[in-house]
């Protein structure tokens, strides 16, 4: 019983939450884009969209360092914030790919 008390909520460390917040800032980039310029296809990708892959590049490390570290540690609390941080992102490049 004591085991379960002790495991840690996987949620409040950074490693996992900043992922998700970063995925959410791109998503908020697209729908705001979309809302003020609309969807129509431009030429040449403007700053938003440099902001939006830089979003979502900068996600690969912490989220291999959160894997690395609690895989073994917790594998069904790390699996389910993994799970949470993958359709973080496919909510966000679902957004992208449906908005423009």
């Amino acid at each position: 019983m004591q085991a379960a008390a002790m495991k840690p909520q996987l949620l409040k460390l950074p490693s996992a939450f900043v992922p998700l917040l970063l995925s959410f800032a791109g998503l908020a980039i697209v729908l705001g884009h979309a809302a003020l310029y609309g969807t129509a296809h431009e030429a040449d990708e403007g700053a938003a969209a440099h902001v939006f892959q830089i979003l979502m590049v900068s996600q690969v490390p912490v989220i291999a360092w959160f894997a690395l570290q609690w895989i073994k540690k917790a594998p069904g609390a790390a699996l389910r914030v993994l799970a949470l941080q993958a359709g973080a992102i496919g909510l966000a490049l679902a957004a992208v790919y449906f908005l423009t």
